[in-house]
Protein backbone atom coordinates (compact mmCIF):
# COMPACT_ATOMS: atom_id res chain seq x y z
CA UNK A 1 0.00 0.00 0.00
CA UNK A 2 1.29 3.47 -0.87
CA UNK A 3 1.62 6.10 1.86
CA UNK A 4 1.37 9.87 1.46
CA UNK A 5 3.43 10.27 4.65
CA UNK A 6 5.85 7.34 4.50
CA UNK A 7 8.21 8.76 7.10
CA UNK A 8 5.53 9.75 9.61
CA UNK A 9 4.74 7.55 12.59
CA UNK A 10 3.18 8.09 16.00
CA UNK A 11 3.88 11.60 17.27
CA UNK A 12 6.47 12.11 19.98
CA UNK A 13 3.68 13.55 22.17
CA UNK A 14 1.71 10.32 22.12
CA UNK A 15 4.89 8.29 22.58
CA UNK A 16 6.11 10.22 25.62
CA UNK A 17 2.67 10.42 27.23
CA UNK A 18 2.30 6.67 26.76
CA UNK A 19 5.72 6.10 28.30
CA UNK A 20 4.80 8.40 31.20
CA UNK A 21 1.63 6.40 31.88
CA UNK A 22 3.49 3.09 31.66
CA UNK A 23 6.13 4.16 34.18
CA UNK A 24 3.85 6.27 36.38
CA UNK A 25 5.93 9.35 35.61
CA UNK A 26 4.97 12.99 36.12
CA UNK A 27 3.93 14.07 32.64
CA UNK A 28 5.43 17.43 31.64
CA UNK A 29 5.67 16.28 28.03
CA UNK A 30 2.40 16.79 26.17
CA UNK A 31 1.13 20.37 26.28
CA UNK A 32 -2.11 20.30 28.24
CA UNK A 33 -3.13 21.59 31.69
CA UNK A 34 -3.85 19.14 34.50
CA UNK A 35 -6.51 21.48 35.90
CA UNK A 36 -10.06 22.23 34.82
CA UNK A 37 -11.43 25.24 32.93
CA UNK A 38 -13.11 27.95 34.97
CA UNK A 39 -16.39 26.76 36.47
CA UNK A 40 -18.12 29.84 35.07
CA UNK A 41 -17.16 28.78 31.53
CA UNK A 42 -18.26 25.20 32.11
CA UNK A 43 -21.58 26.47 33.47
CA UNK A 44 -22.24 28.56 30.34
CA UNK A 45 -21.36 25.65 28.05
CA UNK A 46 -23.62 23.30 29.99
CA UNK A 47 -26.40 25.89 29.98
CA UNK A 48 -26.41 26.08 26.20
CA UNK A 49 -26.15 22.30 25.82
CA UNK A 50 -29.25 22.00 28.03
CA UNK A 51 -31.11 24.76 26.18
CA UNK A 52 -31.17 23.54 22.63
CA UNK A 53 -27.78 24.49 21.14
CA UNK A 54 -27.04 20.96 19.95
CA UNK A 55 -27.45 21.10 16.18
CA UNK A 56 -25.14 22.37 13.45
CA UNK A 57 -23.68 25.82 13.98
CA UNK A 58 -23.24 28.12 10.98
CA UNK A 59 -20.27 27.10 8.84
CA UNK A 60 -18.33 30.23 9.81
CA UNK A 61 -19.16 29.90 13.48
CA UNK A 62 -21.85 31.24 15.81
CA UNK A 63 -22.30 34.93 14.98
CA UNK A 64 -22.35 36.04 18.62
CA UNK A 65 -18.95 34.42 19.13
CA UNK A 66 -17.49 35.98 16.00
CA UNK A 67 -18.75 39.37 17.18
CA UNK A 68 -17.08 38.89 20.57
CA UNK A 69 -13.85 37.87 18.83
CA UNK A 70 -13.97 40.98 16.67
CA UNK A 71 -14.40 43.18 19.74
CA UNK A 72 -11.56 41.37 21.49
CA UNK A 73 -9.23 41.96 18.53
CA UNK A 74 -10.18 45.63 18.41
CA UNK A 75 -9.52 46.06 22.12
CA UNK A 76 -6.16 44.31 21.96
CA UNK A 77 -4.72 45.38 18.61
CA UNK A 78 -6.72 48.47 17.62
CA UNK A 79 -7.90 46.99 14.34
CA UNK A 80 -11.39 46.03 13.19
CA UNK A 81 -12.06 42.68 11.53
CA UNK A 82 -15.54 42.03 10.16
CA UNK A 83 -17.24 39.13 11.98
CA UNK A 84 -19.15 38.16 8.85
CA UNK A 85 -16.33 37.56 6.39
CA UNK A 86 -12.99 37.93 8.19
CA UNK A 87 -13.35 35.64 11.24
CA UNK A 88 -14.01 31.89 11.23
CA UNK A 89 -14.39 29.52 14.16
CA UNK A 90 -12.41 26.29 13.74
CA UNK A 91 -12.04 22.89 15.39
CA UNK A 92 -8.88 23.98 17.15
CA UNK A 93 -5.73 25.66 15.91
CA UNK A 94 -4.46 22.57 14.09
CA UNK A 95 -7.53 22.39 11.87
CA UNK A 96 -7.19 26.08 11.03
CA UNK A 97 -3.52 25.57 10.10
CA UNK A 98 -4.24 22.48 8.01
CA UNK A 99 -7.12 24.19 6.21
CA UNK A 100 -5.07 27.33 5.51
CA UNK A 101 -2.22 25.29 4.02
CA UNK A 102 -4.70 23.26 1.97
CA UNK A 103 -6.36 26.42 0.64
CA UNK A 104 -3.31 28.46 -0.29
CA UNK A 105 -0.42 26.08 -0.99
CA UNK A 106 -0.22 24.23 -4.30
CA UNK A 107 1.76 21.18 -5.45
CA UNK A 108 5.32 22.24 -6.24
CA UNK A 109 5.19 25.31 -4.00
CA UNK A 110 7.71 26.00 -1.28
CA UNK A 111 6.77 26.90 2.29
CA UNK A 112 9.33 28.44 4.64
CA UNK A 113 9.01 27.02 8.15
CA UNK A 114 10.92 28.51 11.07
CA UNK A 115 12.27 25.68 13.18
CA UNK A 116 12.08 24.17 15.71
CA UNK A 117 8.47 23.95 14.61
CA UNK A 118 5.29 22.37 15.94
CA UNK A 119 4.83 18.99 14.30
CA UNK A 120 1.59 19.64 12.40
CA UNK A 121 3.13 22.05 9.86
CA UNK A 122 5.32 19.69 7.86
CA UNK A 123 2.79 16.87 7.20
CA UNK A 124 0.16 19.34 5.99
CA UNK A 125 2.64 20.83 3.52
CA UNK A 126 3.80 17.43 2.34
CA UNK A 127 0.24 16.17 1.83
CA UNK A 128 -0.33 19.02 -0.61
CA UNK A 129 2.72 17.99 -2.59
CA UNK A 130 4.68 21.11 -1.62
CA UNK A 131 8.21 21.40 -0.24
CA UNK A 132 9.21 22.43 3.29
CA UNK A 133 12.10 24.91 3.31
CA UNK A 134 13.52 25.09 6.82
CA UNK A 135 15.09 28.03 8.59
CA UNK A 136 16.72 26.83 11.80
CA UNK A 137 16.85 28.95 14.94
CA UNK A 138 19.53 28.08 17.47
CA UNK A 139 19.88 27.92 21.23
CA UNK A 140 19.95 29.77 23.52
CA UNK A 141 18.36 32.88 21.98
CA UNK A 142 16.21 31.32 19.26
CA UNK A 143 16.15 34.53 17.27
CA UNK A 144 15.30 34.85 13.58
CA UNK A 145 17.82 36.32 11.15
CA UNK A 146 15.40 37.71 8.59
CA UNK A 147 18.14 38.35 6.05
CA UNK A 148 18.79 34.60 6.07
CA UNK A 149 15.07 33.90 5.75
CA UNK A 150 14.94 36.20 2.74
CA UNK A 151 17.75 34.20 1.10
CA UNK A 152 15.51 31.13 1.26
CA UNK A 153 12.74 32.81 -0.71
CA UNK A 154 12.32 31.84 -4.36
CA UNK A 155 9.72 32.27 -7.07
CA UNK A 156 8.12 29.10 -5.69
CA UNK A 157 7.68 30.42 -2.14
CA UNK A 158 3.96 30.72 -1.47
CA UNK A 159 3.86 30.83 2.34
CA UNK A 160 5.93 31.58 5.42
CA UNK A 161 4.81 30.08 8.74
CA UNK A 162 5.63 31.95 11.95
CA UNK A 163 4.74 31.11 15.54
CA UNK A 164 4.68 33.56 18.45
CA UNK A 165 4.78 32.95 21.39
CA UNK A 166 6.77 29.99 20.19
CA UNK A 167 6.30 26.30 20.79
CA UNK A 168 8.62 24.65 21.78
CA UNK A 169 11.19 27.33 22.69
CA UNK A 170 9.14 29.91 24.61
CA UNK A 171 10.69 32.69 22.51
CA UNK A 172 8.63 35.56 21.07
CA UNK A 173 8.70 37.76 17.99
CA UNK A 174 9.00 41.46 18.68
CA UNK A 175 8.07 44.58 16.73
CA UNK A 176 11.45 44.58 14.99
CA UNK A 177 10.78 41.05 13.75
CA UNK A 178 7.40 41.98 12.33
CA UNK A 179 8.86 45.02 10.57
CA UNK A 180 11.59 42.85 9.08
CA UNK A 181 8.92 40.41 7.89
CA UNK A 182 7.08 43.30 6.24
CA UNK A 183 10.29 44.34 4.51
CA UNK A 184 11.21 40.95 3.05
CA UNK A 185 7.68 40.18 1.82
CA UNK A 186 6.96 43.61 0.37
CA UNK A 187 5.46 43.35 -3.13
CA UNK A 188 5.72 39.56 -3.02
CA UNK A 189 2.77 37.19 -3.43
CA UNK A 190 3.48 35.29 -0.21
CA UNK A 191 0.96 34.35 2.48
CA UNK A 192 2.06 34.69 6.12
CA UNK A 193 0.49 32.03 8.34
CA UNK A 194 0.87 33.20 11.94
CA UNK A 195 0.31 30.60 14.66
CA UNK A 196 -0.64 32.68 17.72
CA UNK A 197 -2.38 30.09 19.87
CA UNK A 198 -0.42 31.24 22.96
CA UNK A 199 -1.16 34.95 22.44
CA UNK A 200 -2.12 35.54 26.10
CA UNK A 201 0.65 33.44 27.60
CA UNK A 202 3.40 36.06 27.53
CA UNK A 203 5.57 37.17 30.44
CA UNK A 204 7.87 39.77 31.99
CA UNK A 205 5.67 42.64 30.77
CA UNK A 206 6.40 41.77 27.15
CA UNK A 207 3.76 42.57 24.54
CA UNK A 208 2.35 40.07 22.08
CA UNK A 209 3.10 41.33 18.56
CA UNK A 210 0.18 39.90 16.63
CA UNK A 211 0.35 39.95 12.88
CA UNK A 212 -3.14 41.49 13.01
CA UNK A 213 -1.67 44.73 14.37
CA UNK A 214 0.37 45.40 11.20
CA UNK A 215 -1.69 46.94 8.35
CA UNK A 216 1.08 46.29 5.82
CA UNK A 217 0.59 42.55 6.35
CA UNK A 218 -3.21 42.50 6.50
CA UNK A 219 -3.85 41.51 2.88
CA UNK A 220 -1.45 38.55 3.07
CA UNK A 221 -1.75 37.35 6.67
CA UNK A 222 -3.68 34.53 8.34
CA UNK A 223 -3.70 34.46 12.14
CA UNK A 224 -4.65 31.34 14.11
CA UNK A 225 -5.82 31.30 17.74
CA UNK A 226 -6.96 28.67 20.24
CA UNK A 227 -9.62 28.86 22.94
CA UNK A 228 -8.38 25.47 24.10
CA UNK A 229 -4.97 26.92 24.98
CA UNK A 230 -6.42 30.16 26.36
CA UNK A 231 -9.12 28.69 28.59
CA UNK A 232 -7.47 25.41 29.69
CA UNK A 233 -9.80 23.21 27.63
CA UNK A 234 -7.62 21.63 24.96
CA UNK A 235 -9.98 18.67 24.67
CA UNK A 236 -12.76 20.89 23.38
CA UNK A 237 -10.80 21.50 20.16
CA UNK A 238 -12.04 24.97 19.40
CA UNK A 239 -10.18 27.96 17.97
CA UNK A 240 -10.54 30.57 15.30
CA UNK A 241 -8.74 32.18 12.40
CA UNK A 242 -8.67 35.77 11.19
CA UNK A 243 -7.82 37.10 7.73
CA UNK A 244 -8.94 39.50 5.02
CA UNK A 245 -12.24 38.81 3.28
CA UNK A 246 -10.43 37.91 0.04
CA UNK A 247 -8.40 35.24 1.83
CA UNK A 248 -11.37 34.09 3.88
CA UNK A 249 -13.36 33.38 0.73
CA UNK A 250 -10.77 30.78 -0.26
CA UNK A 251 -10.28 29.47 3.28
CA UNK A 252 -14.00 28.72 3.65
CA UNK A 253 -14.07 26.78 0.39
CA UNK A 254 -11.88 24.20 2.10
CA UNK A 255 -13.23 24.59 5.63
CA UNK A 256 -16.79 23.74 4.58
CA UNK A 257 -15.68 20.35 3.25
CA UNK A 258 -13.23 19.70 6.07
CA UNK A 259 -15.26 20.01 9.28
CA UNK A 260 -18.02 22.35 8.01
CA UNK A 261 -18.80 23.65 11.49
CA UNK A 262 -17.74 23.44 15.13
CA UNK A 263 -19.85 22.22 18.08
CA UNK A 264 -22.62 24.69 18.83
CA UNK A 265 -23.02 24.75 22.60
CA UNK A 266 -19.32 25.34 23.28
CA UNK A 267 -19.34 28.31 20.91
CA UNK A 268 -22.31 29.85 22.67
CA UNK A 269 -20.72 29.24 26.07
CA UNK A 270 -17.44 30.89 25.08
CA UNK A 271 -19.32 33.83 23.58
CA UNK A 272 -20.91 34.45 26.97
CA UNK A 273 -17.61 33.97 28.80
CA UNK A 274 -15.75 36.49 26.62
CA UNK A 275 -17.93 39.29 27.98
CA UNK A 276 -15.39 39.57 30.82
CA UNK A 277 -11.99 40.45 29.33
CA UNK A 278 -10.23 39.51 32.57
CA UNK A 279 -10.79 35.87 31.65
CA UNK A 280 -7.84 36.22 29.27
CA UNK A 281 -6.06 39.40 30.42
CA UNK A 282 -5.24 37.74 33.74
CA UNK A 283 -3.45 34.81 32.11
CA UNK A 284 0.11 36.25 31.98
CA UNK A 285 0.24 36.57 35.78
CA UNK A 286 -1.42 33.19 36.26
CA UNK A 287 1.09 31.32 34.11
CA UNK A 288 4.13 33.40 35.00
CA UNK A 289 3.86 32.16 38.58
CA UNK A 290 4.01 28.59 37.28
CA UNK A 291 6.90 29.39 34.95
CA UNK A 292 8.85 31.04 37.76
CA UNK A 293 8.24 28.13 40.11
CA UNK A 294 9.62 25.53 37.69
CA UNK A 295 12.41 27.90 36.59
CA UNK A 296 13.79 28.12 40.13
CA UNK A 297 14.07 24.37 40.37
CA UNK A 298 15.85 24.19 37.00
CA UNK A 299 18.23 26.99 37.98
CA UNK A 300 19.15 25.09 41.15
CA UNK A 301 19.93 21.90 39.25
CA UNK A 302 22.50 20.58 36.79
CA UNK A 303 20.19 21.57 33.96
CA UNK A 304 20.76 24.94 32.32
CA UNK A 305 17.63 27.05 32.03
CA UNK A 306 16.64 28.57 28.67
CA UNK A 307 14.35 31.47 29.70
CA UNK A 308 10.76 31.34 28.44
CA UNK A 309 9.08 34.57 27.38
CA UNK A 310 5.82 32.96 26.29
CA UNK A 311 3.74 29.78 25.82
CA UNK A 312 3.51 27.28 28.67
CA UNK A 313 6.77 25.57 27.83
CA UNK A 314 10.30 25.97 29.08
CA UNK A 315 13.52 24.47 27.75
CA UNK A 316 16.40 23.00 29.71
CA UNK A 317 19.90 22.13 28.53
CA UNK A 318 21.04 18.76 29.94
CA UNK A 319 24.59 18.80 28.51
CA UNK A 320 26.13 18.77 32.00
CA UNK A 321 24.15 15.63 32.87
CA UNK A 322 24.39 13.31 29.89
CA UNK A 323 25.87 12.78 26.43
CA UNK A 324 22.79 10.90 25.25
CA UNK A 325 20.89 12.18 22.20
CA UNK A 326 17.85 14.13 23.37
CA UNK A 327 15.24 11.47 22.52
CA UNK A 328 17.17 8.84 24.43
CA UNK A 329 17.68 11.25 27.32
CA UNK A 330 13.96 12.03 27.44
CA UNK A 331 13.16 8.31 27.59
CA UNK A 332 15.79 7.79 30.30
CA UNK A 333 14.37 10.68 32.33
CA UNK A 334 10.89 9.17 32.05
CA UNK A 335 11.79 5.56 32.80
CA UNK A 336 14.50 6.01 35.42
CA UNK A 337 13.39 9.24 37.08
CA UNK A 338 9.61 9.24 36.49
CA UNK A 339 9.58 12.64 34.76
CA UNK A 340 8.41 12.93 31.15
CA UNK A 341 9.53 15.68 28.78
CA UNK A 342 9.85 16.23 25.03
CA UNK A 343 13.16 16.18 23.10
CA UNK A 344 13.69 19.23 20.90
CA UNK A 345 15.33 17.49 17.93
CA UNK A 346 11.90 16.20 16.84
CA UNK A 347 10.90 19.79 16.02
CA UNK A 348 13.68 20.11 13.42
CA UNK A 349 13.51 18.53 9.98
CA UNK A 350 17.25 17.89 10.27
CA UNK A 351 16.83 16.37 13.79
CA UNK A 352 19.31 18.98 15.04
CA UNK A 353 20.86 18.03 18.37
CA UNK A 354 21.38 20.74 21.01
CA UNK A 355 20.84 18.61 24.11
CA UNK A 356 17.59 20.35 24.97
CA UNK A 357 14.31 19.06 26.38
CA UNK A 358 10.95 20.80 26.78
CA UNK A 359 8.90 20.85 29.97
CA UNK A 360 5.25 21.93 30.12
CA UNK A 361 4.45 24.05 33.18
CA UNK A 362 0.67 24.18 32.70
CA UNK A 363 0.29 22.13 35.85
CA UNK A 364 -0.86 22.62 39.42
CA UNK A 365 1.73 23.74 41.97
CA UNK A 366 1.94 20.35 43.68
CA UNK A 367 2.86 18.69 40.39
CA UNK A 368 5.44 21.38 39.59
CA UNK A 369 6.99 20.97 43.04
CA UNK A 370 7.28 17.20 42.60
CA UNK A 371 8.72 17.63 39.12
CA UNK A 372 11.13 20.27 40.37
CA UNK A 373 12.38 17.99 43.14
CA UNK A 374 13.13 15.31 40.56
CA UNK A 375 14.95 17.85 38.38
CA UNK A 376 17.09 18.94 41.31
CA UNK A 377 17.88 15.34 42.28
CA UNK A 378 19.49 14.45 38.95
CA UNK A 379 23.29 14.51 39.07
Amino acid sequence: MRSKLPHTGTTIFSEMSGLAAEHKAINLSQGFPNFEPDQALRDRVQYHMNHGKNQYAPMAGVLELRQKISQKIQNLYDVVYDPSDEINVTAGGTQAIFTAISAFVFPGDEVIVIEPAFDCYHPAIELIGAKVVSYEMSSPDFKVDWDEVEKLMTSKTSMIIINTPHNPTGSILRDSDMKALISITLNKDIIILSDEVYEHLIYDNEQHCSILAYPALRSKSIAVFSFGKTFHCTGWKIGYTVMSSALMKEFRKVHQFNVFSVNSFVQHGIADYLADSQTYLSLPDFYQEKRDLLSKYIQNSKFKLIPSKGSYFILADYSQISDLPDTEFAKWLTIKNQLACIPISVFYQSKKQEKLVRFCFAKTEDVLHKAGEIIQSIV
